[in-house]
């Protein structure tokens, strides 16, 4: 394949400009084009990417999800360590930072705990991690007694949906499922965009939304969703329901072409957990 035919087949507009004005200026152009974009493209691809989080996100919390896989012999003892670690700092004046929820994963990725921690922005998510840094006895008890439970653990930094019905912490009792989605990269918005309309729909049909998020930092293009239910059979009723709402299918067929993969855990929350 000729070079021109390259071109003509990636940028007809610069093929036509070759035609046009033979220079070497607009050859090296193009060929710059071609393989790592247009200077005008980078910064608009740059700026659109800087513009996703302020059109779609709350902006004032960030919220990092803390999630342990425990040594299956050791659960029960993670979860009387967890529950005094995890409940000191979040009473403690010492840190500013606010547990949102600790669960336990009882359908899906079982022996696994996921906490839902919210700091004041990055600034703050910073301080608070330094504050524990340098407070060694938080420091040294989770290293020593809790470290060695646990197999592999993750932290990912997630930012809320502005236009998501957030819910305060509290004991409702029931069970939690967490939706996590990953998405084609480039469709957050549109993702957005649609989930506007298809939220309506779950609320007519008597679901019971506690939060929503995209992820920032830690694994990319990633979107959270969790709800309550009563039970597993409450659960299957109302997303049964769900379906009589003219739009949510609509929601469904627009969005499943958006995900490369899908996951769904159904959460107890700990005894010591604000949301549980």
């Amino acid at each position: 394949m000729s070079f021109r035919t390259l071109l003509a087949r990636t940028t007809p507009s610069l093929t036509r400009s070759i035609h046009s004005t033979p220079s070497r200026l607009v050859v090296k152009e193009a060929v710059s084009a071609i393989l790592h974009g247009s200077p005008a493209a980078k910064e608009e691809g740059e700026a659109a990417q800087k513009q996703h989080s302020k059109l779609v996100g709350r902006g004032k919390f960030v919220h990092e999800f803390q999630k342990h896989s425990v040594l299956p012999q050791h659960v029960e003892q993670y979860k009387k360590l967890i529950a005094d670690y995890y409940a000191g700092i979040n009473k403690s004046p010492d840190f500013d930072t606010r547990l949102v929820g600790s669960f336990e994963v009882i359908v899906g990725e079982v022996d696994t705990f996921v906490h839902i921690w919210e700091y004041e922005g990055l600034p703050g998510y910073e301080s608070v991690k330094g504050a524990v840094r340098e407070s060694k006895g938080h420091l040294e008890f989770f290293n020593h007694d809790i470290l060695p439970l646990v197999q592999s653990r993750t932290s990912q930094l997630n930012q809320e949906f502005a236009f998501w019905q957030s819910s305060a912490p509290e004991a409702k009792g029931g069970i939690y499922e967490l939706r996590s989605y990953t998405l084609t990269p480039g469709s957050l918005l549109e993702w957005e965009h649609e989930w506007r309309v298809g939220l309506e729909a779950r609320l007519k049909s008597g679901h019971s939304p506690v939060g929503a998020w995209f992820s920032q930092i830690g694994k990319l293009h990633q979107v959270h969703h969790m709800w309550h239910y009563e039970s597993l059979e409450q659960r299957r009723l109302t997303r049964q329901k769900a379906w009589e709402i003219d739009t949510w299918s609509g929601t469904v067929s627009k969005t499943v072409k958006l995900t490369t993969s899908m996951d769904s855990n159904i959460l107890r929350g700990l005894p010591f957990s604000p949301t549980r």
